[in-house]
C-alpha cells in the first residue's frame, strides 16, 4: 500500500491520495494554524474504524440473506488528556433497519468483525484503546417510519 500527502495551502490543509488517485482532505484547528476546512486526522481515524467494521457487518448480514434497509453507526470516543492524545475509549452504536434480521444475526456479525476481520478496530484496540459496542435492530413500519 502506498499513499502521498501534500500541503495544499499556506495554512495546514493537506490532501492525501491513495494509489488509485482517490483523495482525502485534512485540516487543523485554527489554534494551531489551520482553517478548520476539513476533517482532522483523528476524526478520519475514527471514521475509518467505523467504515471498516460497517463493511464487515453488512457483508456478514447479507451473506445470511437478511434484508438491509438502512444501516448506521454512531461513535463516541475519548482521547488521552496528554500527548500523545490517543484514543482511550470508543463506543459504537450499530443500528440496522431490517424486516427479517434478528438481533442475534447482528450481534454475531459484530463479534466476527470486532474479533477477527476489522483490521482498523483491532489495530486501535492493540494500542490500548477500549472498544465497546451496542447493537439495535430496527423494524420498518410503513413508508419511511422506523420504530426501534
Amino acid at each position: 500500500m502506498k499513499a502521498t500527502l501534500e500541503l495544499v495551502d499556506a495554512a495546514m490543509r493537506f490532501e492525501g491520495r491513495n494509489e488509485r488517485g482517490q483523495s482525502t482532505s485534512f485540516d487543523a484547528d485554527p489554534a494551531v494554524g489551520g482553517r478548520d476546512s476539513a476533517a482532522r486526522p483523528m476524526e478520519v481515524l475514527l471514521q475509518a474504524v467505523m467504515a471498516c467494521t460497517a463493511m464487515d457487518v453488512l457483508s456478514i448480514v447479507r451473506k445470511k440473506r437478511r434484508t438491509v434497509i438502512a444501516f448506521r453507526i454512531v461513535a463516541e470516543a475519548e482521547r488521552a488528556a496528554e500527548h500523545p492524545k490517543v484514543f482511550t475509549r470508543i463506543h459504537l452504536r450499530y443500528e440496522l433497519t431490517s424486516p427479517d434480521a434478528a438481533e442475534q444475526d447482528l450481534y454475531r456479525a459484530i463479534e466476527l468483525s470486532q474479533g477477527t476481520y476489522c483490521s482498523a478496530s483491532i489495530m486501535v484496540r492493540r494500542s490500548g484503546c477500549s472498544i465497546t459496542w451496542e447493537a439495535h435492530v430496527l423494524r420498518p413500519e410503513g413508508p419511511g417510519v422506523v420504530v426501534g
